[in-house]
C-alpha cells in the first residue's frame, strides 16, 4: 500500500480528517498537496508532515465552492507534480438546523460547500486524471446521508447529495480508469471534541445513545490518524484499483450501508 511515486491533492486539510490524511499520505511517500481556507493551519500540517517524510507535502490556498479557486489551485498542483493520480476530499462544513428552521442561507451556504465544493474538486481531478490515464477520487459523506438527521436538516441532505453524486461518477468516469468512492466516517475530529466541551450532561447524554453507542468497536469515535488514516492509504493505492461507486463505513460498526 506504499504511496511512493503518487500525486495526490487533499482538500479540508487544515484540520480534523484532512489534516491526518496528509499525514498518511506522506508518510506513505507520495507527493501531496494540501489544500484550505485556513492558511495558518494548513501551513502547520504541511510542515509537521515534512518534518517526518519520506514523502513531502506542499500547501495552497483554495476556497472549493468557487469554481475559478477549484480550477486554478488544481492546476498549479498538477502543474508541479507533473500529473494527478488521487483526490482525497474531506472539505466540508456542519450546520445545525431543523427542517422547520433552515434557512434558506444556511441551506444554499452548506449545498455550496459540502456539494457544489464536491462536484467542482471531482470535475477538476477527473480532467486531470484522464491525462494521467486513470485515478482515484476519495469523497467523504456520512450516516447523516442515511439516516434522520432532526437537528441537522440540511448537512444530512448535502451528505445525501454526496453519496448518490459518487455514484453517478463512478459509473460515467469508469471509462476513463478513474475510481470514485466515498467514505462514511465517525472520527474523533477537532470540531467533534470541541462540540462535545459546551454540551450540557443531557445533551452527550442524548447524543451517546443515537451515536457512540452503536459503535461495536467500543461505543466511541476512531482516531483520524490510526483509524481513517491507513484506510485513506488503501483507497489511494493500486490496491483499491478494482473498488469503486461505493460508501464505505470506516465507523466502528455505527452504521452500514446496502
Amino acid at each position: 500500500m506504499e504511496l511512493q511515486g503518487k500525486r495526490i491533492i487533499v482538500t479540508g486539510s487544515a484540520r480534523g480528517m484532512g489534516a491526518a490524511t496528509v499525514r498518511a499520505y506522506v508518510a506513505a511517500g507520495a507527493e501531496v498537496f494540501a489544500m484550505d481556507l485556513n492558511d495558518t493551519d494548513g501551513e502547520q500540517v504541511v510542515a509537521g508532515a515534512n518534518e517526518h517524510g519520506p514523502g513531502t507535502a506542499h500547501y495552497l490556498h483554495v476556497d472549493v465552492a468557487d469554481k475559478n479557486s477549484v480550477e486554478a489551485a488544481f492546476k498549479q498542483a498538477v502543474d508541479q507534480m507533473g500529473g494527478l493520480d488521487v483526490l482525497a476530499h474531506p472539505a466540508a462544513i456542519h450546520r445545525g438546523n431543523t427542517p422547520e428552521e433552515v434557512t434558506v442561507d444556511e441551506w444554499e451556504l452548506l449545498f455550496a460547500i459540502n456539494v457544489t465544493g464536491t462536484m467542482l474538486a471531482n470535475q477538476a481531478a477527473f480532467h486531470h486524471m484522464q491525462q494521467s490515464g486513470g485515478g482515484s477520487i476519495i469523497n467523504f459523506g456520512s450516516i447523516s446521508g442515511q439516516r434522520p438527521e432532526p437537528d441537522a436538516a440540511a448537512y444530512s441532505a448535502t451528505k445525501g447529495a454526496v453519496h448518490a453524486w459518487t455514484r453517478s461518477a463512478a459509473g460515467s468516469w469508469g471509462a476513463d480508469k478513474v475510481r470514485v468512492n466515498a467514505i462514511l466516517p465517525a472520527m474523533a475530529t477537532p470540531m467533534y471534541m470541541e462540540a462535545r466541551a459546551i454540551q450540557s450532561e443531557e445533551e452527550l447524554t442524548t447524543a451517546f445513545w443515537r451515536n457512540e453507542h452503536s459503535i461495536a468497536l467500543g461505543q466511541q469515535y476512531g482516531d483520524p490518524d490510526q483509524d481513517l488514516g491507513p484506510v485513506m492509504v488503501f483507497f489511494a493505492s493500486d490496491a483499491s484499483k478494482f473498488i469503486t461507486g461505493q460508501l464505505i463505513p470506516v465507523d466502528g460498526g455505527q452504521g452500514n450501508v446496502r
